[in-house]
């Protein structure tokens, strides 16, 4: 039997190594993206230097991942910890506001309302006082009687309020401008700032968590606004800005767009407004 020399088996190994080579690199693809943005009334503008990233899963999933691992601030918890009244807390609960100084309150509160809530009946009396308002029962009760003569003075707070109650009723504008004595109690603030805080987490841990766990590339468009991604193997990724914003003119916007690569198959994708996210009204 011919045996087969032993530098023709390590070229024919070699050629055999070669060629399966050719066959991995030709399964794999380029993906060429194009990207534009329109300002208002103008025409379109290349993305000049904007940096994509080409990623394994939408980056609006990663932000709902991380999210869900850093829970949004619990309304009902945050009401329950204020330091205000039970009255205006239950209020509260029930209310799709927190700003006790928004303009129409006075719609939002019935006559039971403001007496019923310390914080409320407060600010109405002060919003009414010094003779602003005609009419307005005055009470007759004094805090000394609580104590030495406590049915005097139930019987005249009772009256004061079942009056002043007709009165609200029948003069709905003396409501108006509670609003401006409520700010010492107002929880808007506060809950705005947690809310801030939040979200301020959310933008800076969501590009880390994408470019560390989901990341398969990133490229830089040039002055054209054309970029390229090479050896893509074949799968569905998401071309995402993160949390960066690409702007031109009065447009600011970002990206998180599926493609589908196929095997050994270049794909482009052109990136517009018509399939970007608006940066000034959205979250990531």
């Amino acid at each position: 039997m011919k045996r087969t020399s032993p530098l023709l088996l390590v070229l024919w190994l070699c050629s055999l190594c070669a060629a399966r080579s050719g066959i991995s690199q030709t399964t794999n693809s380029t993906l060429d993206i194009m990207a534009r943005i329109t300002p208002t009334a103008a025409r379109p503008e290349p993305a000049r230097q904007v940096t994509f990233y080409v990623l394994s899963k939408s980056y609006r999933d990663i932000c709902k991942e991380v999210e869900a691992e850093d829970a949004p601030p619990d309304r009902e918890k945050f009401i329950s910890d204020l330091k205000v009244s039970p009255q205006l807390k239950e209020w509260l609960g029930k209310q799709d506001l927190l700003d006790l100084t928004t303009p129409n309150l006075d719609r939002l509160l019935t006559a039971d309302d403001i007496l019923r809530v310390p914080e409320f009946l407060a600010a109405y009396q002060r919003t009414n006082s010094g003779g602003v308002t005609n009419g307005i029962p005055k009470p007759k009760y004094v805090d000394a009687d609580k104590e030495n003569r406590p049915e005097r003075y139930q019987k005249q707070h009772d009256e004061y309020l079942a009056a002043l109650k007709k009165f609200i009723q029948t003069h709905p504008e003396s409501v108006s401008g509670m609003e401006l004595e409520l700010t010492a109690v107002n929880p808007q603030a506060k809950w705005a700032q947690i809310q801030s805080e939040h979200k301020k987490r959310i933008l800076r841990v969501a590009p880390e968590v994408a470019q560390t766990k989901f990341l398969v590339a990133q490229t830089d468009t040039d002055l054209d606004g054309r970029a390229s991604v090479t050896n893509l193997p074949a799968g569905k990724y998401w071309i995402s800005t993160l949390n960066l914003e690409a702007g031109a003119g009065d447009a600011r916007l970002r990206w998180d767009v599926p493609v589908t690569i196929l095997a050994g198959r270049n794909a482009r994708i052109e990136l517009t407004n018509l399939n970007a996210i608006d940066a000034h009204s959205s979250m990531p």
